[in-house]
């Protein structure tokens, strides 16, 4: 069997029969719709909800991990899928009578919103389901709280007309991207992860840095950086690329609390990484309606500056500790690796060149999730030819296949992929291959429950903030803050991201304050992208921040240490990332919203230099040990250059220059005297 058929093939157990039966159906459908529409986005959106709730009580018991109890999973289910058939059945009549709800109609409505409720719990433990009932309790008794918090009153048949009937609920924005763009997505990462994606990206890192002063660490920034390009899920990362960097990291003389820091903030980061983002890009492409390019423009600086300020720490850790990294005869080839299986490349460079071309991204995935399908098939036929001729034809017709996407229909291409799957049935290996790639797409219906449940949850939100004006209260006391300091209104901002955060996962987090912050911080002056930025950082970051966080509770055993004290060397770490945001929201140029190329250039070495200074200033190390004076100016240094004052900046520049040289010219190697 070849290794990619090998990869595929080690996620091919635990699938009880009729769970994958459905898991496929249900991944089947999604490509078959994005490829061709055949129905209204409405019933999309109400078969999506139904395939997801349908897995979801297939799949989790209503306590604890054990198998469900059949016969009232599948009640469960059906009922889900009933309401998706509803919809579907009664489109027209829908329509036809908006706003004014039969018995039958509040009967579904009910039944679909309860359905949510207990799917959501059961995947994601209560702290969403309490956020949005309290929400929904809001919309029900509003009326009664004092103040301006106070709405007119809504009946029990306009909630549930708001939520569960129309998009501005359940069936919302965050439905759709979903039900579209998302899962095309998880589909892609979910084929290159089982096809061995993760061993070429941990084997390039540890050829470029594992034999480097503290190289398991820096192997830990670097792979998370780039599984993030492909996955963007950040608990999944540390669970994943933790299992072989952390205990390196600790084989090696880091300690277990750094080490899993390290990994959690790392993998945290993959959010941040285009082109997936943790499928925030996607919502919030379509939430403000700008081209995905332009959030993966604004994103990319912050995300290098984030992963290079984690580098800097690690570096610094390392030389502080003298640690030293593996022999490098230990170490993988970086370009053997990168030689082996370059063709895993392919999709994701063709992928992030339709992006930036401006196709759009339902597009973009459906030909980068073909593209992989094809790599896939194509090399477990081609690696068993032995002429290297033929090997040769084979790559020349898929870079002509690649050049030809862009005006080849989605019919041709199915067409190939199944002609490759035929002759697969052929040749040694590649039933094994074809095999596995039909367990990835039920692999991929199984990934994009949580992330599906949570974009339907979290329409209760929305509905009931549309439906109140919720947004436009809360909105008004930020700006009541933010007239007279700016700097106050983010700081509350931040601090609703991050309490929100704890208990709920980043793409609900975002949502949720998108819909509530963003649109203050719009109002005082901050430039749209911006402001969504802003929000979308400080969710991520939540699963740092103590008490909670939950990506350190999840590096905790296999750190072996309390995920608290996991959390702590965290934020610490991770110390850049709580401040690049402000500084794009005072010079938004470096989201490269700015004029021009040159204030994005000013901008990235300002960020750099502080992130440079707190770095030294955190860990008390560069050259040598830094005494308490050195560090409070570095530190300094850093903040001036933050402040956005009228001269902060050259105080901040003189000042770090002035530490950073002193700190030198202090520990420089003593010159040898003449007899």
């Amino acid at each position: 069997m070849s290794d990619t058929a090998q990869g595929l093939h080690a996620s091919t157990d635990r699938w009880p029969a009729a769970l994958f039966a459905v898991a496929l159906v249900f991944s089947v459908f999604q490509i078959a719709t994005a490829a061709f529409p055949l129905i209204s986005t409405q019933v999309l959106r109400a078969i999506h909800v139904g395939f997801l709730l349908l897995v979801v009580y297939l799949s989790y018991s209503f306590v604890g991990h054990r198998r469900p109890w059949q016969p009232l999973a599948w009640l469960l289910g059906l009922a889900g899928m009933a309401t998706a058939a509803y919809q579907w059945y009664f489109e027209g009549d829908l329509i036809q009578r908006s706003g004014e709800l039969t018995t039958s109609d509040l009967i579904v409505g009910l039944l679909l919103i309860g359905l949510v409720f207990e799917a959501a719990r059961r995947v994601m433990g209560i702290a969403l389901p309490i956020i949005c009932a309290l929400f929904l309790a809001y919309g029900l008794l509003g009326q009664h709280l004092p103040g301006e918090l106070a709405h007119r009153g809504y009946g029990l048949d306009q909630i549930v007309n708001q939520l569960a009937f129309g998009t501005e609920g359940l069936y919302g924005t965050p439905t759709y991207v979903s039900a579209t763009y998302i899962y095309l997505f998880i589909l892609f990462g979910a084929f290159l992860e089982q096809a061995g994606m993760i061993r070429l990206f941990t084997d390039f890192a540890m050829g470029l840095f594992g034999h480097r002063s503290g190289g398991p660490a820096k192997v830990s920034v670097f792979s998370s950086a780039l599984m993030g390009t492909i996955t963007g899920s950040g608990v999944a990362n540390v669970v994943t690329t933790g299992q072989f960097t952390i205990p390196l990291m600790k084989r090696f003389g880091y300690k277990p609390a750094f080490a899993g820091g390290v990994e959690a903030t790392s993998s945290m980061g993959s959010q941040l990484m285009p082109p997936v983002m943790g499928a925030v890009a996607f919502i919030m492409a379509e939430t403000i309606n700008v081209p995905y390019a332009e959030v993966a423009k604004a994103a990319l600086i912050p995300a290098l500056l984030y992963f290079g300020s984690v580098y800097w720490m690690v570096h610094l850790e390392a030389r502080r500790s003298h640690l030293h990294g593996l022999p490098r005869e230990q170490c993988p080839s970086a370009w053997d690796a990168l030689r082996q299986r370059w063709f895993l490349l392919v999709p994701l460079m063709v992928l992030v060149a339709l992006l930036f071309s401006g196709r759009t991204p339902l597009y973009s995935g459906m030909v980068g999730l073909a593209l992989t399908a094809i790599v896939i098939l194509g090399s477990a036929i081609i690696l068993r030819a032995q002429k290297t001729w033929l090997r040769a034809a084979f790559w020349v017709a898929l870079g002509i296949l690649c050049s030809g996407f862009f005006r080849m229909g989605i019919g041709v291409i199915l067409m190939v992929i199944a002609g490759l799957a035929i002759a697969c049935c052929f040749v040694q290996g590649g039933r094994a291959t074809l095999h596995a790639c039909v367990m990835a797409l039920a692999e991929g219906a199984r990934h994009a429950v949580p992330v599906g449940i949570a974009c339907a949850l979290v329409g209760v939100i929305i509905g009931v903030i549309s439906l109140t004006g919720l947004a436009t209260t809360f909105a008004g006391y930020i700006l009541d803050l933010g007239r007279d300091n700016l700097f106050l209104s983010l700081v509350l901002t931040m601090l609703t991201c991050l309490v929100l955060g704890m208990g709920i996962p980043t793409i609900p987090n975002y949502i949720i304050t998108s819909s509530i912050a963003a649109p203050a911080l719009l109002e005082l002056g901050v430039p749209l992208i911006v402001s969504h930025m802003f929000v979308f950082y400080f969710g991520i970051l939540a699963d740092l921040t103590p008490p909670v966080a939950l990506a350190c509770f999840a590096a905790a055993p296999i750190a072996k240490e309390k995920g608290l004290l996991i959390s702590f060397w965290a934020v610490r770490i991770a110390l850049a990332g709580f401040v690049v945001p402000f500084m794009a929201v005072y010079d938004p140029a470096l989201m490269m919203q700015g004029d021009s190329m040159g204030s994005t250039l000013y901008m990235v070495i300002k960020a750099a230099f502080a992130v440079a200074l707190w770095g030294c200033a955190s860990i008390g190390h560069l050259r040598a040990p830094m005494p308490w004076w050195e560090r409070l100016l570095a530190f300094a240094a850093g903040v001036s250059l933050i402040l956005a004052a009228p001269i902060s900046d050259e105080v901040g520049f003189a000042l770090g220059a002035a530490v950073l040289g002193w700190h030198y010219w202090r520990t420089r190697p003593a010159s040898g005297h003449l007899a």
